[in-house]
This record gives C-alpha cells, structure tokens and sequence, in this order.
C-alpha cells in the first residue's frame, strides 16, 4: 500500500475511533444528563455535539469544491442548546459524521496535495483532514470528560483501564510484530 492511500485508511480509522468513544461514552448516560450544563460558560454535551455535527456539515460537504466555512453555517448558533430529545441530537451526529466518511471515502490517494479553503485559507487535502483530527478529538475529550463527571461511579472505561497498563502492555508485547493501526485492536475492544 502506497502512503498516500495508508493516510486515508489511517485517517479513516482514527475518525471512527473518536466517533465510537464518544458514543460509548454519551450511551453511559442517561437522556437528562446530555442537556446538563454546568453554568452558562459549560457547554453540555448535546450543545458539544451540535457543534460538532455543525462542523462536519460545514467542512465535509462538497470538500473538495467549495470552501469548508459554508455560507449556510451558523456557527454561533451551535452553541445554543436547541435539540428537543436524544433522538435528535443523535440524527444531527450521525448526519455529521455520515458526512465526513462518505467525503473522506470518496477522496482519491492522488488528491492528498490538492489545495481546499477553510475560510479563505488554503491547505493541502491533507493539512484539513489533519485539522479535523486535531479538532474532533479535542472536542470528543471534552464529552468524555463531562460524561465521567455526570456519571459518578460505575464508568465503564473507554481506555486502558486504571492499573492495568502492565496486563495492557504485557498483551501487546506478547504478540508478533506487525504493522497495525492502534484503533483496530481499540475499536474491537469497544464493540464487545
């Protein structure tokens, strides 16, 4: 495989970690606790998730063609908390992250170094997916962080469980060398 096409499988599969994560957090709660808000400077995380979906609509929609700060987006508007059940801000992260794999899976290997705007500002093909996959995961910590919170007790862990990083480890290194993607291992653990 060319490393052109391994960054895209990579980026690809990074999205989908990020994505899962987020789920599997936001799952552990119960509906209430998704429209919770700290104080007026705390988003919660239905509003952290509008934002998102706000995001991924503005920048993945015709990628390659129009500018990824869509004329369409209100921004500011992402920050209200205006969903009216789990139902709906689910669709509109579904409708986010949909977008996002089917532009990400329509992009050519040879497409890596084509120039896109984000708000007047030109990046390589890559440098945006790169953006994205510092600011969703960014974002994604933030759910996560506020879910355990709200949770209190019984969390089911997204990671390397507490002082288990020794039986973690030793399970790599008992294993073959390979060429592998951290997320795939991580990502069959999730969906158990």
């Amino acid at each position: 495989m060319d490393i052109n096409s391994a960054y895209l499988e990579s980026a690809r599969k990074q999205f989908l970690y990020y994505k899962t994560i987020a789920e599997k957090a936001m799952a552990q709660l119960h509906d209430g606790q998704l429209f919770a808000s700290d104080n007026e400077d705390t988003n919660s995380i239905a509003v952290i998730v509008k934002h998102l979906s706000g995001n991924m609509l503005s920048r993945w929609t015709d990628f390659l063609t129009s500018d990824g700060e869509k004329e369409w987006r209100d921004r500011d508007n992402e920050f209200n908390d205006t969903y009216e059940s789990k139902t709906e801000m689910l669709d509109a992260w579904n409708k986010g992250w949909d977008c996002l794999f089917n532009a990400l899976d329509n992009l050519k290997p040879e497409q890596l170094s084509d120039i896109i705007y984000i708000r007047n500002e030109g990046h390589t093909v890559v440098e945006a997916i790169n953006r994205q996959l510092a600011h969703y995961p960014y974002h994604v910590g933030q759910i996560i962080f506020y879910a355990k919170m709200l949770k209190q007790g019984e969390w089911d862990t997204l990671s390397i469980a507490r002082n288990k990083s020794g039986s973690y480890n030793a399970d790599k290194f008992s294993k073959e060398k390979a060429i592998r993607n951290f997320t795939d291992d991580e990502l069959d653990k999730l969906n158990k």
